[in-house]
């Protein structure tokens, strides 16, 4: 008996499981709402410099005052990091032209704004930008804000992944939970920016704590039939909490609120997360088959099987855990992925597509105000696509097969990508129309991806591959918003990087081995014996693909 025979013994699909997959799946509704939270926490508003203190305004207009005190941008509009040394009375005068209000700023002493800025707060109450002031020589350190929570994704996708085999999926699901809520909660009353900033790099943390601990306890008490359809149903949980962000966005527009309220959840799943039991087949690799067996008789009371839970004993535990038990005892690691010429290359053209994948995405995702429309409907736009597309990528890679799936998503997101440099700014619909195309695809390339990377590596070494061009991607979601500051200087430049990167890496994909209808690689070996072959191998019944035999396929897309 095998432990998935074990497992359907005690109820593979029953009350149990839909309550265990359902409450795992709730705080990814919640995930996004912190991976995106920058676009609204840290939303620009409209601002210029403040009047000089000693001018008295009290028989002003706010019209004549912004006049006389701040010079106009090439624009038109009030220059946001300028203004007059001294006031420009003169300008009031009727006699004053245009010509001259135009050359102002040029023949005029400027000097910086002494006194703070003014802020257009129609649509916001408040950001971290208006807290903290941090525009024009500051504006560096918006970008720098979201970057330090990347970094906190990525620190806490190596710390959380090797304590979470050593102390089991439960504790460190309950120390992400309580780490996330506590951190959300700080970052809504910070004080300082260096305090947001040092916070925000604790929910980084939590977040993969979450993602790496929730995925590992769903697909270990699910049987192998249900995990593609479990997999794509809480991707759809990341979806939809794009959405959610948005509507919580639109009601909540003071930024230490938002953050409290995407945050006070997480004390919610804390509280619940003591009802989970922990993986039986992580307490037997632990050498505690004890407790697994005791977990399993809990899991068969559940589901109304109490005939087959005073059936469960410890000698059919271990006999079902054979298999796993002489897997664990294998001595692989990380050098296994370059060891050979053909490994090397699977692991250099998946670096590349994780990590361009990334960065483009969360390049799109991550500068809403550019568009030129509403930050929520935009939202709203940039989450509902992944739907379609995710549809549209699942049929064909099953048709198409896996390599031009992958291809054709990051080449045509760079296209768009690109396409958009030449519209002009005026035609709103057009650009934000491409923009969004190119998200789709970028989504779409995600979902491919997690597929796609775990029908590479062979069976040996999967977790490894998987959780090193993970990493790339995490690394490439921390340099995106860097790119952004690119812009100030020559505007076309960021769209440039962030479309030029998927096209890059389409190529590298297209040297990847297709593996459509073929069977899964158990070893090193496999693999090199599969080579780089451009033909389709016939379909092998004995062998299953990734999607119902390996559980590293079945993990959340975007939170990469």
């Amino acid at each position: 008996m095998a432990f998935s025979d074990l497992l359907e013994q005690v109820g593979s699909t029953g009350r149990f499981q839909v309550l265990h997959v359902t409450l795992l799946s709730l705080p990814i509704l919640m995930m996004a709402s912190h991976n995106l939270l920058q676009n609204f926490v840290a939303a620009v508003p409209p601002h210029h410099c403040t009047p000089h203190a000693n001018l008295s305004t009290s028989s002003m207009g706010a019209g004549d005052v912004l006049r006389v005190t701040v010079p106009l941008d090439q624009n038109g509009k009030p220059e946001r990091c300028r203004r007059y040394a001294h006031p420009q009375w003169q300008l009031l005068s009727s006699n004053s032209s245009e010509s001259l209000w135009e050359k102002d700023m040029e023949e005029t002493e400027t000097q910086s704004c002494e006194d703070g800025w003014y802020y257009d707060m129609t649509e916001m109450s408040s950001t971290i930008i208006t807290e903290w002031d941090l525009v024009c020589d500051q504006r560096a350190l918006k970008q720098m804000s979201q970057t330090t929570y990347m970094g906190g994704v990525l620190v806490g996708a190596v710390i959380f992944g090797g304590l979470s085999d050593r102390f089991g999926r439960r504790v460190l699901l309950l120390i992400s939970n309580l780490m996330m809520a506590v951190g959300g909660t700080c970052t809504a009353f910070s004080t300082s920016f260096t305090m947001f900033c040092i916070f925000r790099v604790c929910c980084g943390m939590a977040l993969s704590g979450l993602v790496l601990n929730s995925f590992s306890l769903i697909v270990e008490w699910i049987p192998t039939r249900v995990r593609t359809v479990v997999g794509t149903g809480t991707g759809y949980c990341y979806t939809t909490g794009q959405l959610i962000l948005a509507g919580v966005a639109y009601c909540i527009r003071d930024w230490r609120w938002l953050t409290l309220a995407v945050s006070l959840p997480f004390y919610v799943s804390f509280l619940y997360s003591w009802w989970f039991l922990e993986s039986a087949r992580w307490l037997v690799l632990s050498k505690k088959p004890e407790q697994a067996v005791k977990n399993l008789k809990t899991v068969a009371r559940i589901n109304g099987r109490r005939a087959e839970a005073d059936k469960i004993n410890l000698e059919m535990l271990q006999e079902s855990m054979k298999k796993e038990m002489a897997c664990s005892k294998g001595s692989y690691s990380a050098i296994d992925l370059v060891r050979t010429s053909t490994m090397r290359t699977i692991t250099v053209c998946l670096c590349v597509v994780w990590f361009s994948t990334s960065f483009a995405y969360y390049g799109l995702s991550m500068d809403l105000q550019k568009f030129g429309v509403s930050i929520y409907l935009i939202q709203v736009i940039f989450g509902a696509v992944d739907i379609p597309a995710k549809i549209l990528v699942t049929i064909s890679m099953s048709t198409l097969g896996r390599r031009p799936s992958q291809c054709g998503a990051l080449v045509l997101a760079g296209v768009m990508i690109l396409i958009n440099l030449l519209v002009p700014y005026d035609l709103q619909m057009l650009r934000t129309s491409l923009a969004v195309i190119g998200k789709g695809c970028l989504a779409a390339s995600f979902n491919c991806c997690y597929l796609y990377s775990g029908e590479l590596y062979p069976t040996v070494i999967r977790q490894n591959g998987m959780g090193w061009v993970s990493m790339m991607a995490r690394f490439g979601a921390m340099v995106a918003p860097m790119v952004l500051l690119l812009g100030e200087d020559t505007p076309w430049l960021p769209g440039f990087i962030y479309g030029g990167a998927p096209i890059l890496s389409g190529i590298f994909a297209f040297f990847l081995p297709e593996t459509l209808s073929q069977p899964l690689p158990d070893t090193i070996q496999d693999v090199d014996d599969r080579g780089f072959g451009w033909k389709k191998a016939k379909r092998l019944p004995e062998k299953e693909d990734l999607a119902t035999k390996d559980p590293s396929c079945v993990l959340l897309k975007e939170s990469a």
